[in-house]
């Protein structure tokens, strides 16, 4: 590759077309993004596989009122020691 890129300024969607090829090993298994600017402003952005489902994953959960309150249910529950050790939990489940 000939030009290396300042991933925190971003790529110009004209340079970004020489160099599309590469994003995934500019990436690598990281969880980086890669800007894309247009005019220097950001329009779009490249990140890994992994993270773009990791961050739809999050963004589904957080989407779900009834899973987030049992979440904090179960939070609150761990503080306060309301817990049960994995041994009770099979022996109950006949694991």
């Amino acid at each position: 590759m000939a030009t290396i890129f300042d991933m925190q300024d971003g790529v110009s969607l004209t340079d970004a077309r020489a160099v599309l090829t590469h994003f995934p090993e500019m990436l690598g298994e990281g969880q980086g993004v890669v800007p894309l600017t247009r005019h220097g402003k950001p329009v779009l952005a490249i990140m890994t596989w992994d993270l773009f489902e990791s961050l739809s994953e999050t963004i589904a959960i957080l989407s779900d009122s009834e899973l987030v309150d049992q979440i904090r249910k179960g939070m609150k529950d761990i503080e306060e020691g309301r817990t049960r050790s994995w041994e009770e939990v099979k022996a109950k489940l006949n694991l």
